[in-house]
């Protein structure tokens, strides 16, 4: 064990970390010196004047922040893998070149990464013990591209082992508590990054989403997030360890930008859109449309708050009418129902069935045979989720092609709704962020909706709406529940069309407010 993560976890290992309780003050709610105010909750695009006036440098900016995670991180733990030196020597780079007239759209801005992107020298696990000393030897394409841009990377951000969970929690580096009430959870898979977004650790960070990996922790937290269109934003290097750093097509998975601002989304997707130079050309360059709305009162907007398999909580559904009505009383046009609108019961039962046939597809043989026995003593006629998640885990080829086709299917549904409609404002979970759950048997967890229990993995279906056709998916703050704790709805807009979403969000963001400092 490290000594990083010995001060993290303490003797007892790291599942046994200390938790503040959440009526007790920790370091980070008494934050009101302003040494530590001046800077850490700035946005990029405010960093990024501040520096082109001269007001403040980078490597003032980044002792700062490295300030700011050595005080306040240890009741967090969000970087499970600082990188300050490197951090500081970007730093000053960074200001050698702002002295000689360069203005990179990043230059000087401290940023965090995701564990799960390689960063050369420093280790990528996935939180998977087998790997804590697997060290890639080259950049990730994004991390790549964070560096042509300017930015000063502070550390990685943790992460559930292997990605698969909503929670962000492994051995390697313990648990990333929620910034709003340490007992619950920051979200996952990017748990790590929208807490030290939230916390103040650097002005931006990059995640990845392939089940609301982005959007969850960004509802959890009340931060930003963005999952882009599939196949936007290239993902080499973003890749479990020890895979080779392939310019893979990943069904259903992309990367992409976290922040405080919706305007900061916007600056930080620009760096990191477009395709693999391995696989397009160098020279090749991807051109977004523009927002097809830059006033609220032309949009026209859907608004979902209830799901038939699964629903809302009414902390979520608050947030969800919170935004309808901001939207009505602007003039925007808010429908509660379409019939162009995609089966939703058909749409989660095939985002279930593509999501964990790919989920075990390197599983051992033995437990795949397992999972076979299981799903062959199903009733034909048990229609469940759960149902549908067992017997996507042994699809063969055939039930895989056949489920793509009615992707397939749902893609041109959309295609068709959005030419109705603008956008789709609807839930990210059907709850705030809940409590802390270890049980290492997922399937036995439940989530609790005021006062139910239902099964844990249910909660996904509103992240699969956007995630199963690739469809761009913007998480906003909409306000706080009784208790406290951020709640976040997502903005779904066309596919490739992603400035439409990103503009409903700055729009909204003027309107209804955004970030607010954990309190």
């Amino acid at each position: 064990m490290t000594d990083r993560v010995r001060d993290i976890a303490g003797e007892g290992g790291p599942f046994d970390l200390p938790v503040v309780r959440s009526g007790i003050l920790c370091p980070l709610r008494q934050a009101n010196n302003v040494e530590f105010m001046e800077w850490n909750f700035r946005s990029a695009e405010e960093l990024s004047a501040a520096l082109r006036a001269g007001e403040v440098t980078s490597v003032e900016l980044t002792d700062e922040a490295i300030a700011r995670i050595e005080r306040d991180d240890k009741v967090i733990n969000a970087i499970c893998v600082p990188d300050f030196d490197r951090a500081r020597a970007a730093a000053h780079r960074a200001d050698q070149a702002r002295a000689r007239g360069e203005d990179r759209p990043l230059l000087g801005i401290p940023v965090t990464v995701k564990e799960s992107y390689n960063i050369a020298g420093l280790p990528t696990t996935w939180g998977m013990t087998m790997h804590r000393d697997y060290v890639p030897a080259e950049d990730a394409v994004q991390v790549s591209r964070l560096d042509a841009a300017g930015a000063v990377v502070l550390g990685k951000t943790n992460v559930p082992l292997g990605l698969q969970d909503i929670q962000s929690f492994n051995e390697i580096y313990g648990t990333t508590n929620n910034p709003w009430d340490h007992d619950r959870t920051s979200g996952g898979s990017s748990g790590g990054s929208a807490a030290a977004l939230a916390c103040g650790f650097g002005a931006l960070s990059i995640g990845s989403d392939l089940a609301g990996s982005l959007r969850t922790p960004a509802h959890f937290c009340g931060i930003y997030a963005h999952k882009p269109t599939l196949g936007l934003a290239a993902t080499r290097g973003m890749v479990a360890p020890p895979g080779p750093a392939l310019p893979d097509d990943l069904d259903l998975a992309v990367v992409g930008p976290m922040a405080r601002t919706a305007r900061d989304l916007t600056l930080l997707l620009d760096v990191m859109a477009g395709p693999d130079p391995l696989t397009r050309g160098v020279a090749y360059h991807l051109t977004l449309p523009p927002a097809r709305h830059q006033r609220l009162a032309d949009f026209r907007i859907l608004v979902l708050d209830e799901h038939p398999l699964i629903p809302t909580g009414s902390a979520v559904r608050a947030g969800v009418n919170r935004v309808a009505d901001a939207l009505a009383d602007a003039g925007a046009r808010v429908e509660r129902h379409s019939p162009q609108l995609p089966d939703l019961t058909e749409a989660a039962g095939l985002y279930m069935q593509l999501l964990f046939s790919g989920s075990v597809a390197r599983f051992p043989v033995e437990a795949y045979e397992q999972l076979q026995t299981r799903a062959a003593a199903l009733n034909a006629n048990d229609q469940s989720l759960d149902a549908a998640q067992l017997r996507a885990m042994v699809f063969s080829h055939r039930d895989w092609i056949e489920a793509n086709n009615r992707r397939e299917l749902h893609r041109h549904g959309w295609r068709q709704f959005f030419a109705e409609f603008d956008a789709v404002v609807c839930p990210i979970t059907p709850t705030p962020a809940f409590p802390h759950d270890h049980n290492p048997n997922p399937l036995e967890r439940r989530i609790d909706i005021d006062g139910i229990a239902y099964p844990y993995f249910d909660q996904l279906v509103w992240a699969g709406l956007a995630t199963m056709p690739g469809l761009p998916a913007t998480a906003i703050p909409a306000g706080r529940s009784p208790e406290g704790l951020p709640v976040g709805v997502q903005l779904i807009g066309p596919m490739f069309e992603d400035r439409t979403p990103l503009q409903l969000a700055e729009l909204l963001e003027q309107k209804i407010g955004g970030f607010r400092t954990p309190k």
